[in-house]
């Protein structure tokens, strides 16, 4: 089996922006810079075949390289508990548009349409459960609610395979395909 997802990764200047804003929440497990990505669609677990199916039609997607910028940060809550910290980036059309095609590509390689709202993101750290650390991911927002950067492009999409493991998720680039 494959967990696979697709993602667009930042050029280096824009993750060194984000790694300066990762500390601050001791209980956080931050994200390195192999880590640093765009989810524009998760896959999740496939056989061999679906997974070679979904890259077929990956890769006839024909889109431009979105141009975007770092825009805030927020969290993702569950019951009350921060479980991870991300930077926002905007515009959100442009980004919408690729993650509807690359949606529409994978639903013809066979897979489910994605149900879940949109929401153009890099997580810089997850939080286990029972962190406690409430008090300290208010301040480590409030302090970043400001983090922007100067517009940038993604110009490749990649199609990631993650491996689960006690110090969390690596990526492995299985395809990759340049934008217009």
């Amino acid at each position: 089996m494959h967990r696979l997802f697709v993602a667009l990764r930042p050029p280096a200047p824009i993750r060194d922006l984000l790694a300066d804003s990762m500390d601050g929440v001791p209980a956080a497990r931050w994200q390195d810079d192999e880590q640093l990505h765009l989810t524009l669609r998760y896959i999740g677990e496939v056989d061999r075949r679906v997974a070679e199916d979904a890259a077929e039609a990956l890769s006839v997607i024909a889109a431009p390289a979105p141009e975007v910028a770092i825009a805030g940060v927020g969290r993702f809550e569950h019951k009350g508990r921060t479980e991870a910290l991300w930077a926002g980036l905007t515009p959100y059309d442009p980004l919408a548009a690729l993650h509807r095609k690359v949606d529409r590509a994978l639903v013809t390689a066979g897979l489910a349409p994605e149900r879940r709202a949109y929401l153009p993101h890099v997580t810089l750290a997850r939080l286990p459960r029972g962190a406690g650390a409430e008090v300290e991911v208010a301040a480590w927002l409030a302090r970043n609610a400001a983090l922007a950067s100067a517009p940038f492009t993604m110009g490749e999409m990649i199609l990631y395979e993650s491996r689960l493991g006690r110090a969390g998720a690596s990526y492995t680039p299985v395809a990759e395909w340049p934008l217009d």
